[in-house]
């Protein structure tokens, strides 16, 4: 504890009333405190003036919940440091609104006699001052599992309850009680610019009101109790109500059915909250938990706690697994944050299900917005939200990672968002990346069934009953890591500075904004992948996979598991990127253990190996982890074909290679930075023994291909290797063919099915590596450098550079590899006439 800070008053319990007292003594088994921060006596510091505490609404039992959070907090009691104060009780504690007395005199609805009190005692004396600490007490705010169910209907909402209700609250949810204190506010400097000590009082009160609601929506959620007016608001839009005119007109079937269409469509759209779903879900969902996992674990939460009050949070977590829906609402509600409305396919909006899910929070949206009506409805419903301060939590990787990797984004969500900021600007928005990371998935059957090209199963209440067998299994433990936030003013003003100008035209769609949705969406998943969780099974992913058997000496792979160990530490990615605690053979004991890993016993020592059907989806948790390693692997994949190598030659391929490897894997490095990335791991590898340089640095020479070292290296390679040898089949096809030949979805068809064959001719137990949209990006990519590009015909069209360009693979990809790729590689007619 900070010494500098006062102790607190030794004769304060003599101070507080008898009676005051003995109440407390009787309620305090029956409470039990969490407060926020939890150094609160750290917060107020170390400061003479009196401590005045203000609360949202006065009752018996908040005066005593305050005085027990103080006692155990070590700040001065209210009823202590009331000496001295115009007060006319004799505590130090302000209520912003009282409840009417049963006799006498009712209290003034909005003006607190206290803080007026205070105010004219300020005003008349100048050399006296008081700090105000704005407390907010919520009683049952996250029921815990033994509470029982009848406990979530007497738990914090934002109805003003009366005495015997809130009797009952405390008798069945007192033991979850949150006490928050915010920073102390002086009352001199609050009331200094305000012309008499009334004028002041009212600020004040504003002040601590906007306070108390700000503190209660980010804990509770806004107060969203009225579905049907939040629609009727949606549908009287003016954006809708043209919408419907247009409708009407352009399907021939009047305004009134096009209104009805309209209508349901918000219906169907709409979430319908409700504080005891949620709070059951809460219940239902710690048991489940506990059942299937051994640990769920947040990072970084501290960061988001500290950001948040003030500001709208948009959630934008990656999307590997259903149980991101349930795992990241779930914390934020058992930490102390609202439920957010979470953005849900309507293919899960089945009967009973959907209705479920909708009182949970959850908002449905079609996966087409090509009905011009249903998008204007859409857009209004998330404006809507907007303007009440609803936090949001939405995907913008479009569907669930079946290969691990982060997927493209889509931004229409993000679109909508940047357009309903731009109707309220004054709405301070953050989005918030998280990075969600599993041991294992619940869907690991049916993505391996989907990988080897099975179509994805329609979800349904038998695909949901089937999915409980599940259940019994043990799924390891999860992470979720919170990135750093991307705060939207700042954004737009570096996109563009004169974005305002766009600001509150509820149709504004500016021909900056696709540009700025397309930065926003990048710098999300860069920040996902900047927040990575590494755990046990990642790293033996990355290690045994990249052996031609997926197997390893139990020696080896202790050594690999140490070097992947120490470059993540030695060279970290990120500072919020966490990596295992766990020891190299912990590791392969806790592989073992989940079934990820089997050892085979022999005379010479035991062989770590992986069986085909885990092997294929543990592909999925190498690539949730590949982006951290992809300097090192660049530089490994130098020397897989080559002893030496100048430094400046990795440099240059390496700068010639790492926009797409960039734009595949979300990497965070401008090409200036990269190179300065390539260099330290260059010194790594130095350090480590893997690497030897010249005299005077120029040259790296790795050591005999049958030498540790060129092992090391070699599995750090193949990690990329997969990459550039995609990039090659690119370029392949195109030189091949010819310019003016291919189109790009052409290209496209036939770059898959050239990778599909290698990988059936090779081995190659990777089925991210034939993935057409890998492809698309890879061609995009070449487009915006203009590297290629189309012609009047619709096809691609290229130069001599790119002829260059696939000429320098043969640096990095082995002679039999690349033979291998021109060999398979077709030429459009034979594609065409071989097609059946």
């Amino acid at each position: 504890m900070n010494d500098s800070l006062p102790a607190p008053v030794a004769s304060e319990a003599t101070r507080v009333p008898a009676w005051l007292g003995a109440l407390g003594a009787l309620l305090k088994p029956w409470i039990r405190l969490r407060r926020t921060p939890a150094d609160a006596r750290a917060l107020l510091g170390d400061d003479a003036r009196p401590t005045v505490y203000v609360i949202e609404r006065y009752g018996l039992s908040d005066t005593l919940i305050l005085e027990q959070a103080c006692r155990e907090a070590g700040l001065p009691s209210p009823s202590a440091v009331a000496d001295g104060l115009p007060l006319k009780r004799r505590r130090a504690l302000v209520a912003l609104s009282r409840r009417p007395r049963l006799f006498g005199r009712r209290p003034h609805p909005s003006r607190s006699e206290a803080l007026s009190l205070l105010a004219e005692r300020v005003r008349a004396e100048a050399d006296f001052d008081v700090r105000l600490v704005p407390v907010s007490i919520f009683v049952g705010r996250a029921p815990q599992r033994e509470s029982g169910w009848f406990s979530v209907l007497f738990s914090e909402n934002w109805v003003v309850v009366g005495r015997f209700r809130r009797l009952l609250a405390i008798l069945l949810n007192g033991r979850d009680t949150v006490v928050e204190f915010a920073a102390p506010v002086s009352l001199r400097e609050a009331i200094a610019d305000q012309a008499d000590a009334e004028r002041g009082v009212r600020k004040v009160q504003r002040l601590l009101r906007a306070h108390f609601r700000r503190v209660r929506a980010l804990v509770i959620g806004p107060d969203l109790s009225h579905r049907r007016t939040l629609i009727d608001a949606v549908v009287n839009a003016a954006p809708v109500q043209d919408a419907v005119t247009a409708a009407g007109s352009k399907e021939g079937v009047g305004r009134e059915r096009a209104l009805a269409k309209a209508r349901a469509f918000a219906w169907e759209i709409a979430a319908d909250q409700s504080p005891l779903v949620v709070r059951s879900a809460s219940f239902l969902l710690t048991g489940l938990w506990d059942r299937i996992y051994s640990g769920v674990h947040m990072h970084h939460f501290d960061k988001l706690r500290a950001i948040a009050p003030g500001h709208e949070i948009i959630y934008v977590p990656c999307h590997r697994s259903t149980i991101d829906d349930l795992v990241l609402p779930y914390l934020l509600y058992r930490n102390g944050f609202a439920v957010p409305h979470i953005a849900a396919g309507v293919n899960l909006n089945l009967p009973v299900l959907g209705s479920v899910l909708r009182r949970g929070g959850a908002f449905f949206l079609r996966r087409s917005f090509s009905d011009p009506l249903y998008s204007t409805v859409f857009r209004e419903y998330i404006g809507q939200l907007f303007a009440r301060g609803v936090s949001l939590e939405y995907f913008i990787e479009g569907g669930r990672s079946r290969t691990g990797r982060t997927l493209a984004p889509r931004g229409g969500l993000l679109s909508m968002t940047l357009r309903s900021f731009l109707r309220a600007p004054h709405r301070p928005v953050v989005f918030q990346p998280v990075y969600i990371g599993y041991e294992k998935i619940i869907e690991g059957e049916s993505y391996i069934g989907e990988l080897s090209g099975k179509p994805k199963e329609k979800e349904s209440w038998l695909g949901l009953l089937r999915s409980l067998r599940a259940l019994r299994q043990n799924f390891g433990q999860v992470a979720v890591n919170f990135g750093e936030p991307i705060f939207l003013t700042g954004l737009l003003d570096q996109v563009e500075p004169a974005w305002r100008e766009a600001a509150s035209d509820p149709q504004a769609k500016p021909a900056w904004l696709k540009g700025a949705v397309d930065t926003l969406a990048e710098r999300i998943l860069v920040n996902i992948n900047r927040a990575t969780d590494v755990n046990p099974i990642n790293l033996l992913a990355v290690a045994l996979l990249a052996t031609p058997k997926h197997a390893m000496a139990e020696a080896d792979l202790i050594a690999q598991l140490e070097l992947c160990k120490t470059l993540l530490t030695a060279l970290p990615y990120s500072e919020r990127v966490t990596v295992t605690p766990l020891g190299a053979a912990e590791i392969i004991a806790y592989g073992e253990k989940m079934q990820w890993i089997r050892r085979v016993a022999h005379p010479l020592g035991d062989v770590l190996t992986v069986d085909e059907k885990p092997g294929v989806l543990l592909s999925y948790f190498r690539n949730n982890v590949v982006h951290l390693f992809a300097a090192a692997a660049w530089i490994a994949c130098c020397f897989l074909n080559n002893r030496r190598m100048a430094r400046a030659s990795i440099l240059r391929l390496g700068r010639l290679v790492y926009p797409f490897v960039q734009a595949e894997l979300f990497l965070p490095w401008s090409e200036e930075e990269f190179g300065e990335r390539v260099q330290a791991t260059l010194e790594f590898f130095i350090a480590q023994g893997l690497l030897e340089p010249d005299a005077d640095g120029r040259i790296m020479e790795r050591g005999p291909g049958q030498g540790n070292a060129a092992f090391r290296l070699r599995v750090l390679a193949r990690n990329l290797l997969p990459t550039i040898e995609r990039y090659y089949i690119g370029l392949a096809l195109l030189v091949k063919n010819g310019p003016g030949t291919l189109s790009a979805g052409e290209w496209e068809n036939l770059c898959a099915l050239t990778a599909q064959r290698l990988s059936l001719l090779h081995e190659l137990n990777a089925p991210e590596f034939f993935d057409k949209s890998l492809f698309r990006g890879f061609i995009q990519k070449l487009r915006e450098r203009r590297v290629v590009w189309t012609d009047d015909d619709g096809k691609l069209a290229f130069d001599q550079e790119l002829e260059t360009v696939a000429h320098d693979a043969r640096v990095i990809l082995s002679r039999e590899i690349r033979h291998g790729i021109l060999k398979l590689t077709p030429e459009r007619q034979a594609a065409l006439s071989a097609a059946p």
